[in-house]
C-alpha cells in the first residue's frame, strides 16, 4: 500500500463511509423483514417435517359424506326414472 490511506472496500457503500456508521431506517426495516422471513421459513420447514413424519395425524377423521343419507350420498339414479 502507499502509506496509510484507507482503501475503500467493495462491501461498504460510499454513502455509509462517514464516521457515523449506524444503519439507516430503511436498512433496519429490511433487516427486520428478512429476519421475520427466516422465522416464517423455519416454521414452515418444521411443519413440513412433522407432516412427513406423521401424515395421518393432520388428516381429519371424518369425510364429507359422513351423516348423509339416500339422495345426498349420490344414490339418485333410481330417482331419475
Amino acid at each position: 500500500m502507499d502509506g496509510g490511506q484507507p482503501v475503500p472496500s467493495a462491501l461498504v457503500p460510499l454513502e455509509n463511509a462517514s464516521p457515523d456508521s449506524s444503519m439507516s431506517l430503511e436498512q433496519k426495516t429490511t433487516f427486520v423483514f428478512v429476519i421475520l422471513l427466516f422465522i416464517f421459513l423455519g416454521i414452515l420447514i418444521v411443519r413440513c417435517f412433522r407432516i412427513l413424519l406423521d401424515p395421518y395425524r393432520s388428516m381429519p377423521t371424518s369425510t364429507w359424506a359422513d351423516g348423509l343419507e339416500g339422495l345426498e350420498k349420490g344414490q339418485f339414479d333410481h330417482a331419475l326414472a
